[in-house]
């Protein structure tokens, strides 16, 4: 039976603290994506001047991919004093960092300004982007995970899994928006300024939501456990002093699946929606508009269809949700191309919305996955080290190899292997997971056994 401490939330508290969790990650996906959107549209004419056009996309990726870099610290740091003090002090504070940083790089001054010190200030500003990323969706998906009702983990935690396809249609829509209505020369005199400034005042209405929230009840009562048995006996069940140590001793197989199931999550969404805007400009012959569009459609449809596969994973199991949409990846990506090298709106639409449907089959189930598989007291660092430092492999260098693909081969062909590898690895990964969907989030000790909710009936009991 649960504690109280533990108990279910109401419907009404339940649903504001999903409500906090999204519209926090959609403000900091907002500021992450409108920077990979505007390095593939301006920042390689702003920043990187004088070089060939596909060298200075790939100079303005290279700065991408250093906010990818910084994601692992931020993942340890956010995780340790996340473990310590609680979610949401970590959460208010990797909010302002990133509507910081954003609001900044929309006063940068250029290179034709200040030289080179401007693309160094935006690898500055991209690192601190970058940084508090890595502590963002482990706090946002746990603070959901340990709230909710264990029956249909799966489906609530996938909804700050939503703030991802939110936050690209919110810079895309923003983007979209500019372009069609600025020239191409006030777009880039001053256009695309805009939706950085306004990241200033999204920031504002997340940090009033999310400072509106109670800490996660599971952290509580492992904190009130940790209080009330200090002794030597009992040592074990106090907060870790050090959450990453106790990681990589009790939890060290669980990151090695995290970060293997991240592979081809994390790739094929930098390709689908990031790379895509220079692939379809520059050799299928669209313009950045109709790009724009497309992403901005699809990424609609992949908001909606998120809760739909988290929903499933709390039936069917998160393995088998995940290996679905693994699988559809790496199947999908020679498709993908020749949909889009086809010149068609409508073909490249279809090529965009299938692949984030599919994506959406992996990255639905990731947040409950990845949160049950961690204990309490370690939760938060083993569920953000996990996704993070995958991601120095994964989607920090995703545009930038498939941009340097096209550049040596210009061709496809590498581009679509390339992914098909990464849907390869993590196949492997999540195949030799254990079933998590029944675990209970308030075993604080975190052993590597089976431990699966009260509620659990003996047949579920045996697929945990």
């Amino acid at each position: 039976m649960a504690s109280a401490a533990t108990a279910p939330p109401t419907p009404a508290s339940l649903k504001r603290i999903v409500a906090a969790s999204l519209i926090g990650t959609t403000i900091e996906w907002y500021d992450f994506f409108l920077y990979g959107s505007a390095a593939a549209l301006v920042f390689n004419k702003l920043f990187f001047p004088g070089s060939d056009p596909l060298v200075g996309t790939l100079l303005s990726f290279l700065t991408y991919a250093v906010g990818f870099a910084a994601r692992p610290l931020g993942a340890l740091f956010f995780g340790h004093y996340g473990d310590r003090l609680g979610r949401k002090r970590l959460l208010v504070l990797s909010l302002l960092m990133m509507g910081g940083a954003t609001f900044a790089i929309g006063l940068l001054p250029t290179h034709a300004t200040i030289g080179t010190a401007a693309p160094v200030l935006l690898t500055v500003l991209r690192l601190v982007q970058g940084f508090a990323l890595g502590g963002e969706w482990g706090g946002a998906v746990l603070l959901v995970s340990e709230h909710g009702d264990a029956r249909r983990r799966g489906f609530w935690a996938s909804w700050p899994q939503t703030g991802a396809p939110a936050g690209q249609l919110l810079a895309t829509g923003v983007l979209s928006a500019l372009t069609a209505l600025l020239s191409d020369a006030a777009f880039t005199s001053w256009g695309w300024r805009v939706p950085f400034l306004l990241s200033g005042v999204l920031v504002i209405v997340g940090l009033w939501i999310r400072l509106s929230v109670d800490e996660s009840p599971v952290f509580k009562e492992a904190l009130a456990r940790a209080e009330a048995k200090k002794s030597a006996a009992r040592a074990d069940e106090q907060v870790e002093k050090m959450p990453l140590v106790a990681v990589l001793r009790h939890h060290w197989r669980d990151v090695l699946i995290a970060m293997g199931a991240r592979m081809a999550e994390n790739i094929s969404y930098y390709v689908i929606t990031a790379f895509i805007l220079v692939y379809a400009t520059t050799s299928a012959g669209l313009s950045k508009q109709t790009a724009l569009n497309a992403v901005l459609i699809a990424s609609a449809v992949h908001f909606a269809v998120i809760p739909a596969w988290g929903a499933l994973s709390d039936r069917v199991g998160r393995r088998p949700v995940y290996l679905l949409g693994a699988a559809g990846v790496g199947a999908w990506m020679f498709p993908f191309f020749a949909l889009i090298d086809s010149g068609s709106f409508g073909n490249l639409l279809l090529a965009v919305t299938v692949g984030l449907v599919l994506h959406g089959a992996m990255y639905a189930p990731q947040a409950a996955f990845f949160s049950e598989m961690f204990a309490t007291r370690m939760r938060y660092s083993g569920a953000s080290i996990g996704a993070q430092f995958s991601s120095v492999a994964a989607g920090a260098p995703a545009p930038l190899i498939a941009t340097a693909l096209l550049a040596d081969y210009d061709s496809s062909t590498p581009i679509a292997l390339y992914v098909i590898a990464a849907a390869l690895l993590t196949l492997i990964a999540v195949g030799v997971a254990r079933e998590t969907r029944h675990r209970d989030l308030s075993d604080v000790n975190g052993h590597d056994d089976d431990t699966v909710h009260a509620s659990t009936s003996p047949a579920d009991a045996r697929t945990a």
